[in-house]
C-alpha cells in the first residue's frame, strides 16, 4: 500500500474523554519521532475535547456527528442511528481520500466506524485498549483487528489472545520531565514545602461526587496540619471556588495545566480510576485513593481501581462511599509516612515504561509487513 509520495499515513481515531485522547497523541508523537515526515489524521466525535486538544497539539482532525446510545432513553436512538448512519459515511469518504497505510483507534464513538471502514478495505488495523475491561467498540472491532495493544493481562477475554500485547498505556510525555524535588514543587504552587499535600483532581470537567466529598472534609483542614490542592473542573468551578474561599491551606482551581508539578507536589492523590490516571500513578508512583465513577460503561473503573487495590497499590473508595469517610480516609492516610511509601512504591512496581514506544514499533511492523 506505497503512497504515490512515499509518505507513510496514520489514521487514528476516537476520543471523547482525556483517557483517550492523551493516549492518543502520544501515540502519535512516537510516529513522529520514528518517521519525521509521516502524515497523521486524527478523527474524533464532533462537540467533544479532541476536536480542541488535537489542533492545540498540532494535529489535523476531521469530526463525525456520532454520538453514543442511550441506555436509559431509548426512544431517542432513532437521532442516534441517524448520526451513525451519517458518520459511516463520512468515515467511507475519509478513509479513501487519505489512503492511510494503517489506522489505530484508541476507543470512544469515532474509532467504530472509521477502524471498520479501514478493515473492510484491507488497510491494517491497530486497537489500543486502555481499560482492564474492554470498550464495546473494541470489542466489536476486535475479531478482525492486525494487532491489539492493552494495558493490563487477562485480556484475552475479550479479544483474540494471539494479536494482543501488553505495552501499557501511554501518558504524557511532560510527566515524566518534572525535574523539581517534592518541596520545590510544593513551593512552586505557593504551599508550605514541609507539610503534607493532597491533590485532588476530578478530571478536566469535574466530578460531583469526588467535588462534594472535598467539600464535606474541609472545615477538618483547620484542625489539620494538612494542605489540598483541588481541580474542581469547569462544571463545578463558581461552586467550588466558593466552597474553598477562607480556607489559607486550601487552593482550589477548575483546570491545572502543570499536572507534572502537581503530581510531584503530592503526598496523596485522589481521582477517578479512569485507565489514563491510573497509568500516570503507577509511572509517577504515586500513594492514590481512587473513586471509580459508577457512570462509566460495564462500571470499568471499579475493575480499573481493584486491579489496584488488590495489589496494595492504591485505596478504593466507592462512590456511594466517599461524601461520607473521604475525608477520614484522606487525612488519616496523608499522615501516615510509612503507609504512604508503601503504597507508592507498589503503584510503581506496576508502572510500564515506554508503552507509546512499544505502540510505534508495531505500527511500524504492521506498515512494513503490508507494503
Amino acid at each position: 500500500m506505497k503512497q504515490d509520495n512515499n509518505k507513510i499515513k496514520i489514521l487514528i481515531s476516537g476520543g471523547g474523554t482525556g483517557g483517550h485522547i492523551f493516549p492518543a497523541l502520544s501515540i502519535a508523537n512516537a510516529m513522529r519521532r520514528r518517521l519525521p515526515d509521516c502524515e497523521i489524521l486524527f478523527v474524533g466525535a464532533l462537540g467533544r475535547m479532541e476536536m480542541e486538544r488535537v489542533p492545540a497539539a498540532g494535529y489535523r482532525i476531521e469530526g463525525l456527528p456520532v454520538a453514543g446510545f442511550d441506555r436509559k432513553r431509548l426512544w431517542r436512538n432513532f437521532g442516534v442511528l441517524l448520526k451513525l448512519w451519517k458518520s459511516m459515511r463520512k468515515a467511507r469518504r475519509i478513509v479513501a481520500d487519505f489512503a492511510p497505510d494503517a489506522a489505530v483507534g484508541v476507543g470512544g464513538y469515532a474509532s467504530g466506524p472509521v477502524l471498520k471502514e479501514a478493515q473492510k478495505r484491507g488497510i491494517p488495523t491497530l486497537i489500543q485498549e486502555q481499560n482492564s475491561y474492554a470498550g464495546v467498540t473494541n470489542k466489536l472491532l476486535a475479531p478482525h483487528a492486525t494487532a491489539i495493544c492493552t494495558a493490563y493481562e487477562g485480556m484475552e477475554r475479550f479479544f483474540p489472545a494471539d494479536r494482543i500485547t501488553l505495552t501499557g498505556n501511554p501518558v504524557r510525555k511532560e510527566l515524566t520531565q518534572c525535574s523539581l524535588t517534592q518541596a520545590e514543587a510544593k513551593k512552586s504552587l505557593g504551599f508550605d514545602p514541609e507539610r503534607p499535600l493532597i491533590f485532588v483532581t476530578g478530571g478536566s470537567l469535574g466530578a460531583r461526587t469526588v467535588n462534594d466529598a472535598v467539600a464535606a472534609m474541609l472545615p477538618r483542614f483547620r484542625q489539620r496540619n494538612t494542605q489540598l490542592l483541588w481541580q474542581t473542573g469547569r462544571l463545578y468551578e463558581q461552586e467550588c471556588m466558593a466552597k474553598a474561599s477562607g480556607y489559607a491551606d486550601v487552593k482550589a482551581s477548575a483546570f491545572i495545566a502543570d499536572m507534572a508539578t502537581a503530581y510531584r507536589a503530592a503526598d496523596l492523590v485522589v481521582a477517578r480510576a479512569g485507565a489514563g490516571t491510573i497509568s500516570e500513578l503507577q509511572l509517577l508512583g504515586k500513594a492514590a485513593i481512587l473513586i471509580p465513577s459508577p457512570n462509566v460503561a460495564e462500571d470499568h473503573q471499579r475493575r480499573n481501581a481493584e486491579a489496584l487495590s488488590d495489589r496494595g497499590a492504591a485505596l478504593m473508595l466507592l462512590d456511594s462511599d466517599a461524601v461520607e469517610r473521604l475525608g477520614n480516609m484522606a487525612l488519616t492516610l496523608v499522615n501516615d509516612r510509612a503507609k504512604l511509601a508503601k503504597l507508592a512504591e507498589a503503584a510503581g512496581s506496576m508502572a510500564m515504561n515506554g508503552s507509546d514506544d512499544k505502540i510505534a514499533d508495531i505500527l511500524i511492523s504492521l506498515i512494513h509487513t503490508d507494503k
